[in-house]
């Protein structure tokens, strides 16, 4: 029988690490008419919890995200400081990536889904919003940095694989955002660049371009160098570098960005004419400069990527049934020590994913 209690981590406001609070005593949640209720067995974490908690989304910070990672920012403006642009509603579970196992089912679905393990897509569209409208599981909603959650069915894939549920929950947020460029961008087997691509969405980036038959050229520190070729990277390139003096001018046809920060002018010169470049992050800086010559001179194509098309999430599920890509866990970490994970994912030592276990449920 499911409990009434479970524990979980509560976000009480933007802030610093003291802004997430463990707690024993949190309501098991229980699904609605078209939901589903999780066990939550693993949860990763994403830069996206980080950016939600310290307020980066905000438009009065320009900072990098490491600058206020672990203590917040003092100039947030919570009118717009989540990634919708709406103010978030506290407290939030937050927590984007899920996996676990269905322990109950709403009115309008079907009973025969208990028991599944199951991954819950992070990036979830609003069917009867504007286009591109989509709501981030644990953002909008409750996610699963607890031992319960709810779902929506429609967005909770079941999965058939060896893989650890630990593993499983390195996949949900990185995975499909890194999928999702790859889909925008159309790559295909071509001079790809990636850059931050030692974490989760760059090292999801590699072997997803990898996959697509692409020739893949990484950006990543010296001592994580060995780490992203083992992913399948054919160059990795020092974070450091002149990328222009390294890789020439007009030598890629598709650049796959999550830093932005001060290289990002470098990131159009080594596009060839008419090359194509997507962004779903900007970890060392949102405030960039643009020659808008450079842009229309070379035909390039910039996409923004957040919403996913539908079928993003459901090809990621198949990949990972039929042994295409691998996982990137590099570590796991009992929930209740979130403040010690989410230092170790600021201080980015590590190549790869970050999961939180939560404890087993009562039953």
């Amino acid at each position: 029988m499911t409990p009434i209690e479970m524990h979980g981590v509560q976000l009480i406001g933007h802030g610093g690490i003291e802004k997430l609070e463990y707690r024993s005593d949190l309501p098991v949640p229980t699904p609605g008419p078209e939901e589903v209720q999780i066990r939550v067995t693993a949860a990763g974490i994403n830069n996206t919890d980080i950016n939600t908690r310290i307020g980066w989304y905000s438009k009065a910070v320009t900072a990098d995200t490491e600058t206020g990672g672990a203590e917040g920012f003092d100039n947030v403006d919570n009118d717009d400081a989540s990634w919708s642009g709406m103010p978030l509603t506290f407290p939030r579970i937050q927590g984007a990536d899920v996996c676990g196992y269905i322990t109950a089912v709403g009115a309008n679905v079907d009973p025969a889904r208990i028991g599944e393990r199951v991954l819950v897509q992070a990036l979830q569209p609003v069917r009867d919003g504007e286009p591109f409208t989509c709501i981030t599981f644990g953002s909008e909603c409750d996610g699963g940095f607890a031992q319960f959650t709810v779902a929506r069915s429609e967005f909770t894939h079941a999965i058939n694989c060896d893989w650890t549920d630990a593993e499983l929950a390195s996949v949900p947020c990185a995975y499909s955002t890194a999928e999702n460029m790859l889909h925008r961008a159309s790559v295909g087997a071509e001079r790809v660049l990636i850059s931050g691509a030692s974490g989760g969405v760059g090292s999801a980036a590699v072997q997803l371009c990898k996959r697509r038959g692409a020739h893949v050229i990484a950006i990543s520190s010296a001592a994580k160098a060995d780490d992203v070729r083992a992913l399948g990277a054919d160059q990795v390139i020092d974070r450091n570098a002149d990328l222009v003096s390294c890789l020439g001018a007009m030598s890629v046809d598709v650049v796959i960005d999550l830093v932005a920060g001060p290289q990002w002018p470098s990131f159009l010169e080594v596009l060839r004419r008419g090359g194509r470049y997507a962004t779903a992050g900007a970890i060392a800086g949102p405030i960039t400069e643009l020659d808008v010559r450079t842009l229309y001179l070379k035909d390039l194509s910039l996409f923004g990527s957040t919403y996913q098309a539908d079928e993003v999430f459901p090809d990621l599920v198949s990949y990972i049934e039929r042994g295409e890509i691998q996982p990137t866990l590099s570590a796991t970490y009992p929930l209740k020590d979130i403040a010690r994970a989410q230092e170790d994912f600021l201080a980015k030592k590590h190549t790869g994913k970050l999961v939180l276990l939560p404890p087993e449920a009562a039953q």
